[in-house]
């Protein structure tokens, strides 16, 4: 199987140009976290702004908005309605589709740290079949997802007008396809290839070689460690996808396969960040928050 070269990602980063201005590079909404997961949407939100992105608004439960704006300052927020147990409600995508028709996000990222309340399985469903964003999947929204009817689920993604970029680890995976995880690990190229066609959408499939498929193109990506093997790493990788993502749609400088190209420039960068994290904190001490700190130098060797 192929892996892409450093020049063919190079040519998949959009370029800056000295009159340029933030709107030229996109406005990304990430809808994330929960009461007891407010790191989940604090880690996605970082890596949004790590990426390049101009704007990214971060749209998470009202008990967990104060959090937020602390921790990413540079960040615009939205409280969305929650429930008892701090969960995203599902009147909160009327407060979303309200807030794209006056701001135009470019991406969504959906999923880190929002929980399977059942409220927020409502609210995953709603967005996902109203708000008319390219969207990153992720995470708890992947796991309502699979927990649906699976023609209901096929239905609702080729019903979408917009394309999407699953990225689940192979637990997740598994759960998509209604198998076994022996069965992922046994042949990750097909069941990345399946979920891509089934789910008419670009498929990231973590782990020792991550795999990026459209359904009919498969590459491995090179770069990463043992050190990603950690909690809140996924949510970075969510965050950066989604950043790289909005700048090729907003920009217009970007050719070809957009979801497939922001997948896996966006895996190569979190895998190379890992791989720079490890060599100074070790694979014992290094954290998610560490990968997002070695992306600048990611990105300087791609460059």
């Amino acid at each position: 199987m192929k892996a892409l070269s450093k020049l063919e990602l190079r040519e998949a980063l959009v370029t800056r140009e000295p009159a340029d201005h933030k709107g030229i590079f996109g406005h990304v909404l990430v809808v994330a976290g929960s009461r007891n997961m407010a790191g989940a949407a604090v880690l996605a939100t970082r890596a949004a702004l790590r990426s390049g992105a101009g704007l990214v608004t971060a749209a998470v439960p009202a008990g967990v908005q104060r959090i937020l704006a602390e921790l990413a300052p540079e960040a615009l927020t939205i409280g969305l309605p929650e429930n008892a147990y701090g969960c995203l409600r599902p009147e909160g995508v009327s407060r979303l589709r309200a807030a794209h028709r006056g701001t135009e996000y470019s991406v969504m990222a959906i999923g880190p740290g929002i929980s399977e309340n059942s409220d927020t399985a409502k609210f995953v469903l709603l967005a996902l079949s109203v708000l008319p964003l390219p969207a990153v999947v992720d995470a708890d929204a992947l796991n309502i997802l699979a927990a649906q009817e699976v023609s209901g689920v096929r239905q609702l993604m080729k019903g979408r007008k917009q394309p999407c970029i699953f990225t689940p680890h192979p637990g997740e995976m598994a759960r998509c396809l209604v198998v076994g995880t022996k069965h992922i690990k046994e042949d990750r190229m097909a069941c990345a290839e399946r979920l891509a066609r089934e789910w008419n959408g670009v498929a990231l499939l973590k782990g020792q070689g991550t795999l990026i498929s459209s359904g009919s193109r498969t590459v491995a990506n090179p770069t990463g460690c043992p050190g990603l093997a950690k909690g809140g790493t996924g949510d970075v990788l969510t965050g950066l996808i989604a950043g790289l993502w909005a700048q090729m749609l907003a920009s217009g400088r970007a050719r070809g396969d957009l979801p497939f190209w922001a997948a896996a420039l966006g895996a190569w960068l979190h895998g190379r960040a890992g791989e720079l994290a490890e060599a100074e904190k070790t694979g014992y001490a290094m954290t998610a928050q560490d990968v997002i700190e070695h992306l600048p130098v990611a990105f300087k060797e791609l460059l």
